[in-house]
């Protein structure tokens, strides 16, 4: 098992490609872990070597107690790279991947050839909910929240089909321990990066789901492609998780954006 100590904890990654290649580093949602960039994987590695790793609480990652924050997320990512000895890389992050990615772009700039931010925000305007899941997967487990959760994954017509990208993403919510989830929800709870978006000057591309009911364009990606100068937006008729949804369409978007 890939394993590298970074941060204080060991993480799990999986580097693939040549050598010769720049490298892509890809970050999952809450409660998901590296296989959720599989197809994206393969399909970016001829032209990047791609770097897959499971957050903080996630996958194979140690998952100590207490609440994260999208500072501490981001430095996770910076330290494995330091450790892995990967100087600057592109870097693509869906949902709270994404809130890694803009703090990456504001605070690590020189590190950056390419940010794309899918289904993300820069801050929620209602918390609460979040705080309300933190609390239930520390009371009553991961079983008591993971429907709810998976049916906001996906559109609607895609989530009663059923199909085996559903049965997927369902396991691996199921899988994930309660304190890593918790200690992300906290980490997305507390994440406003609003006042920094200015500050974001590596080439950025905006990703949206018209049919994303947690992170949709109003209110959360028209902010970023508003605030981040430049950014390019690409919408796609999916959920939240729109690389399961629209596999390929994700990443014709994202190799059209990030090579050049």
């Amino acid at each position: 098992m890939p394993l590298v100590h970074a941060a204080n904890l060991l993480h799990y990654y999986r580097l693939e490609g040549s050598e010769s290649k720049p490298v892509m580093i890809l970050s999952h949602c809450l409660g998901q872990d590296h296989g959720l960039w599989q197809q994206q994987s393969l399909d970016l590695m001829p032209y990047f070597r791609v770097l897959r790793y499971d957050i903080r609480g996630h996958g194979a990652t140690d998952a100590p107690w207490g609440e994260y924050t999208i500072e501490q997320l981001g430095g996770d990512v910076l330290a494995i790279a330091d450790a892995l000895g990967i100087g600057t890389f592109a870097f693509c992050g869906l949902s709270i991947g994404g809130m890694i990615g803009q703090w990456l772009g504001s605070h690590a700039p020189e590190r950056l050839t390419r940010l794309v931010l899918a289904n993300t925000s820069a801050k929620l305007p209602v918390t609460t909910h979040m705080e309300e899941r933190r609390k239930t997967v520390l009371d009553k487990g991961m079983g008591s929240v993971s429907e709810v959760v998976v049916q906001r994954f996906f559109s609607a017509p895609f989530y009663e089909a059923n199909g085996p990208s559903v049965g997927s993403a369902r396991a691996v919510l199921l899988a994930t321990n309660e304190v890593g989830y918790a200690g992300g929800c906290a980490a997305i709870r507390d994440h406003d990066e609003t006042a920094r978006l200015g500050r974001i000057k590596v080439p950025t591309l905006v990703i949206s789901g018209d049919h994303d009911i947690g992170m949709p364009w109003e209110g959360h990606s028209d902010v970023l492609a508003c605030g981040i100068p430049d950014a390019k937006v690409v919408k796609l008729n999916a959920g939240h998780v729109s690389n399961l949804e629209l596999p390929e369409e994700f990443s014709k978007a994202v190799i059209e954006f990030a090579v050049s």
